[in-house]
């Protein structure tokens, strides 16, 4: 054993409190994510329970999403300053309030407050799973145990619908954070009891000028996709208002400057808040890209394909739930066995071709996109699902090869950024063209706004396939990059 009582990294064995760590955070995560989708397949009960319409409510997950996204550049800097069965504790606690308040919400502004304080949770958690994933685990094991990590990320978000909309068609909506507060108790006690510290502390300084920088940086990049979306809106509708291209474009501006600032005073920091140095190898560039574009896709999807089962074929919120629930499960069950085929064969094959899989059911919804059927959608999207799980349960695997170990924990927080930004900008864009092409369509339920919707679900399946191939592309690049480097060839790494 090892002494921090995690798992031997010379025998290969894995121990029964990191098993328990890795279910007491997992479980903490999964539930972040979970709540995280569970929301849109309620999107069309809320707007009519809070009177908002369909750019408005999807903030309920978006600035989920980006408090996710803000929040976890943080958790370099919590690693290095406190312990972790401490950051745990923080992360159990926000989670819990953040739950509490969405049972007592009675107002859209008051679900906004609770979806940012379960943001925060989310936040802390999730990197924190996964640094004691590569830190404790035995070498021999890391690609199955990275791969149940992963699963956590990429099966939550698709499991999220059909929980909502089963939750939904007995039991108020509030329900659901009912049924989630004991599970969070109890991934809390087996943290406390399993959860042991690998390495040590150090005197880790905060920097409040860096956190409001990347903060304010990524909300502002999403209000200007909102924005944009808004004013393209106004623009089909024939409405003059140039308020909403205003600020879009502001909003990109002050965006990207802070995001640049943000990189300046990190590398001259010499406690900086997250050491985004990383990214000047192109492996990991290469890698990171794609991490952002296909969670756009992965957790966007969850939103598109209920809304379209809603809004378009007319189903209630419980069958839009159930139509991803066969590639979810299909996908859970397959994602360990990416994270096998990981420890087999390398990086390449696993990714590269599991994620093809994933471009053929994207290509299909594309296909028969202005015929769907329940059924079309259940199946093209398990496609999809059963090759997007698998192929992105070794991505970060897969790129921490080329970063230090002492970096570990910066690269997890800087790819589990991505991924939550990525979502946030993939709901929030797949939302934004739903919403322009039902602009002026008629009232919702009118044969003219289902077929509006269907026109912006085909839209989004165009963008869907660009950028699965554009993500595939990069990764290809990275691992050929790899392999010059090892004196390889791609798939044989």
């Amino acid at each position: 054993m090892s002494k921090d009582g995690g798992a031997d990294v010379d025998d290969g064995r894995i121990s029964k409190s990191l098993i328990g760590s890795i279910v007491a955070t997992g479980s903490l995560s999964f539930i972040g994510i979970l709540t995280e989708t569970v929301m849109t397949v309620l999107f069309p009960e809320l707007m009519r329970e809070f009177r908002v319409d369909t750019s408005t409510v999807q903030w309920i997950t978006t600035i989920y999403l980006v408090t996710v996204s803000v929040t976890i550049p943080m958790s370099s800097f919590l690693r290095r300053r406190y312990r972790l069965k401490s950051v745990f504790v923080a992360a159990v606690v926000f989670a819990m309030t953040g739950s509490a308040i969405m049972i007592v919400s009675h107002s859209f502004a008051m679900l906004i407050v609770a979806r940012i304080i379960q943001g925060i949770g989310s936040g802390i958690a999730t990197p924190l799973m996964m640094n004691i994933i590569l830190e404790q685990s035995p070498r021999s094991k890391l690609g199955r145990l990275m791969g149940l990590g992963s699963l956590v990320i990429t099966t939550a978000p698709a499991i999220g619908p059909t929980v909502g909309g089963a939750v939904a068609s007995v039991l108020p909506w509030r329900a659901i954070f009912v049924i989630v507060l004991p599970i969070m108790a109890l991934s809390l006690l087996l943290g406390l009891r399993c959860i042991s510290q690998s390495g040590t502390t150090g005197d880790a300084r905060f920097n409040g000028l860096q956190f409001l920088c990347i903060t304010v940086s990524l909300v502002i990049l999403i209000m200007a996709l909102n924005q944009g979306g808004v004013a393209i809106g106004a623009a089909v509708a024939g409405r003059r208002d140039a308020g909403p291209a205003v600020v879009a474009l502001v909003s990109l501006i002050v965006g990207v400057a802070l995001l640049v600032c943000f990189v300046k005073i990190s590398r001259r920091s010499f406690s900086p808040l997250l050491r985004i140095g990383l990214l000047e190898d192109p492996v990991v560039a290469l890698h990171a890209f794609a991490y952002l574009i296909l969670p756009m896709v992965g957790i966007g999807f969850g939103y598109l394909l209920t809304t379209l089962a809603q809004l378009s074929l007319g189903t209630d919120s419980f069958l839009a739930g159930v139509l991803v629930l066969p590639g979810t499960l299909i996908g859970a069950a397959l994602a360990p066995l990416g994270g096998w085929l990981y420890d087999r064969f390398g990086a390449s094959r696993p990714i590269l071709i599991s994620l093809g899989f994933a471009m053929v059911g994207a290509v299909l919804l594309l296909i028969f996109s202005g015929s769907l059927t329940p059924w079309r959608v259940a199946v093209f999207y398990g496609v999809f699902g059963v090759g997007y799980a698998v192929g992105m349960a070794n991505v970060i695997t897969s790129v921490m090869r080329d970063v230090p170990a002492e970096f570990t924990p910066d690269g997890t927080a800087i790819f589990n950024t991505l991924l939550q930004f990525g979502g946030a900008a993939g709901t929030a864009l797949f939302s934004t063209i739903i919403g322009v092409a039902q602009t002026g369509s008629g009232p919702q339920g009118s044969a003219s706004f289902r077929q509006a919707t269907q026109m912006g679900g085909t839209w989004n399946f165009v963008l869907i396939v660009v950028m699965v191939a554009l993500g595939w592309a990069c990764l290809w690049r990275a691992f050929s990059i790899h392999a010059r480097r090892t004196g390889h060839r791609v798939f044989t790494d």
